[in-house]
């Protein structure tokens, strides 16, 4: 199969099949779902091994190799753009504005953000620092109602790997 183009084709979608779900996976394990990372494992390992074996079928064709590299290459690509689309986890996100950043506090509560404000001094003095922790696919909502009040405001986003108590979000905000 592999040298004719139904073979370079399935090469190179097994290849960014496998790439894409070995992103995957990682991610799941930084953010600690050990039974997900596994489960999507198997398939990538499956995949992994049916395309290298139509590899090692006929190391003569270099055209095998190059396509093999280019779903490596896509699959880098797709499986970023997945994980960034899934937005799966926690994050926390810092804000701090020179905008009235306690009327902006009760603004995002009453939005049902969870929001801790913590004082801090910079080089011009006192400062407060709100602190915001909320499911990963929230994060550009968040961020959207931040511009709205202060599209100057300083934002740094961190990833929690785990949460426990608090308040996220109310429900039905």
């Amino acid at each position: 199969m592999a040298g004719t183009l139904a073979g370079y084709l399935f090469i190179f979608l097994a290849r960014i099949c496998d790439v894409s779900l070995g992103t995957m996976r990682m991610l799941m394990v930084v953010r600690g779902k050990r039974l997900y990372a596994a489960g999507i494992g198997f398939f990538e390992v499956m995949i992994y091994i049916t395309a290298l074996n139509l590899i090692f079928s006929n190391l003569k064709n270099p055209l095998n190799l190059l396509v093999y590299a280019a779903g490596y290459a896509t699959g880098n690509y797709i499986g970023s753009f997945l994980e960034e689309k899934l937005a799966v986890g926690t994050v926390t996100i810092q804000v701090i504005t020179m905008r009235s950043p306690l009327e902006l506090t009760e603004k995002l509560r009453d939005k049902g953000y969870g929001v801790t404000v913590i004082e801090g001094y910079g080089r011009e003095g006192k400062r407060h620092i709100l602190q915001i922790i909320l499911p990963r696919k929230r994060g550009t909502q968040l961020r959207r109602d931040i511009d709205e009040w202060d599209c100057d405001a300083f934002c740094t986003v961190f990833d929690a790997r785990t949460t426990q108590g608090g308040i996220f979000l109310r429900k039905g905000k």
